[in-house]
């Protein structure tokens, strides 16, 4: 019984060590994102002041030529606790892509903040404009031989 102790005294933490690196993993892996339809620009802008003036968060890095904004983050449930926070505006072929990210914080307050930011682009700029339809696909050519013709 002694030994059946110590095999199961030995695996047990190291069970809890690879609980806890998952966790950490999904932590760290953890954002939410959307596709804005407004302009590169005129999301970057808008996420800028949205994080600073509306939400009153200091800005600890900016980079409107890389576009993303790096933060504070206070939230009433984490009381003077900060954390770290950002928003990144990336062009992906004609979508503007927004990530956002909040360190050790619940997936929820990062959507609240990408739910407030896409308020703010329409309350902004309006609604976004539409895309041009995407034309149909050229019909089949029948092939070199002819037969779509019935020859």
């Amino acid at each position: 019984m002694g030994r059946g102790r110590l095999v199961l005294g030995a695996f047990v933490p190291g069970l809890a060590l690879v609980g806890l690196v998952c966790l950490a993993d999904r932590e760290a892996a953890a954002k939410v994102s959307f596709d804005s339809a407004y302009t590169h620009e005129q999301t970057y802008n808008a996420a800028l002041r949205y994080v600073r003036v509306d939400l009153g968060f200091k800005i600890t890095e900016r980079d409107p030529q890389a576009a993303y904004v790096m933060f504070d983050y206070k939230s009433q449930e984490s009381g003077d606790r900060v954390s770290a926070g950002s928003v990144e505006v990336v062009p992906t072929g004609g979508v503007v892509k927004v990530v956002v990210q909040l360190a050790q914080m619940p997936r929820y307050h990062e959507q609240v903040i990408a739910d407030g930011l896409q308020k703010k682009l329409r309350s902004e700029y309006g609604e976004p404009p539409k895309k041009a339809p995407t034309p149909p696909p050229p019909p089949p050519d029948g092939g070199a031989d002819g037969a779509a013709d019935g020859g």
